[in-house]
């Protein structure tokens, strides 16, 4: 088990930033991974293929139900992605996936219907992030307006070159969507690096950060459970490793990067909060050890 876990459990009060924020339940899942070499993911990394799974949350709120962070993979990924240029996708980075891992049925699995998911936060638009938007006809999806913008007239290569499959976007998309307005902007917490944060559902329990440069307009999501502090970093990095010992990923995977310099800057931010705030748990998207830890493993979160 990784060092900062343990740490963790050593000190029950701790340094918790958060510890004003109303608190919510999570739970962490994995939606089957991809293969991808590890050194492209981290520097100084091995050069055989690592696993890097496709996580996603599950946020239980007292008054607004369950909510989402992302969807991971799902069957319609799989279907998109039989043909051209979408098969490419799969291509470079090959995908492992079973019915049974979809967000859907493992929550069913939990016992939460589809249907009672309220809302969807995406934290940006790539495939495997969003793919499982159609599993969940209820849901209302929350983003940054610019995440959406940067990517909703992309089809074909220009699409696939921003990891976007428009098919995966459910009908209605815009009719269903409530992006976050400058209205919920305020303040980020006394000594985040961040100039501002946006109050997710009005009620200060989840605050989103921007997190550019991976991709546009991502957000990442700060928020307390009884437990612990958490900033859910989506891919600001790709391993809790990698912002442990500052080892951002090799400089070729800047290359379907939007903006590499905004994504150095947002992986210096999650560097700094983690020597700032070492109990902070800093959880990225596709960590090996967070799915290996809290999502196999079963720690209360």
């Amino acid at each position: 088990m990784m060092q900062e876990h343990d740490d963790d459990r050593r000190d029950d009060t701790g340094d918790r930033p958060l510890r004003s924020m109303p608190k919510v339940r999570l739970r962490l899942f994995a939606t089957g991974y991809c293969t991808h070499p590890e050194w492209v993911t981290i520097r100084g990394g091995a050069l055989r293929a690592c696993r890097i799974p496709a996580l996603f949350a599950c946020i239980e709120h007292p008054s607004f139900g369950t909510v989402l962070v992302d969807t991971g993979y799902a069957d319609r990924f799989m279907k998109v992605t039989d043909r051209l240029p979408a098969r490419l996708y799969r291509a470079v980075t090959p995908v492992t996936f079973r019915g049974e891992d979809s967000a859907w049925l493992q929550l069913e699995a939990c016992g939460i219907d589809a249907e009672r998911v309220s809302a969807i936060v995406v934290t940006h638009f790539h495939a495997d992030h969003i793919a499982g938007l159609r599993d969940f006809p209820n849901a209302r999806f929350i983003y940054l307006p610019e995440a959406y913008e940067a990517v909703k007239r992309l089809r074909g290569l220009s699409a696939l070159r921003r990891a976007f499959l428009p098919g995966l976007l459910p009908e209605r998309f815009e009719e269903r969507s409530a992006p976050i307005g400058p209205e919920r902007r305020l303040a980020a917490p006394p000594g985040f690096p961040f100039p501002h944060a946006w109050d997710v559902l009005g009620d200060g329990s989840v605050l989103a950060v921007e997190l550019p440069g991976h991709a546009d307009g991502q957000i990442g999501l700060l928020l307390a459970t009884d437990r612990h502090d958490y900033l859910l970093c989506a891919d600001a990095a790709w391993s809790g490793k990698a912002v442990r010992d500052n080892r951002p990923p090799h400089p070729i995977a800047g290359f379907l990067m939007p903006d590499r310099r905004a994504y150095a800057d947002s992986f210096g931010k999650l560097v700094g909060l983690r020597r700032r705030f070492p109990h902070l748990r800093i959880v990225a998207s596709h960590c090996p050890d967070v799915w290996q830890d809290w999502v196999q493993g079963g720690e209360p979160l």
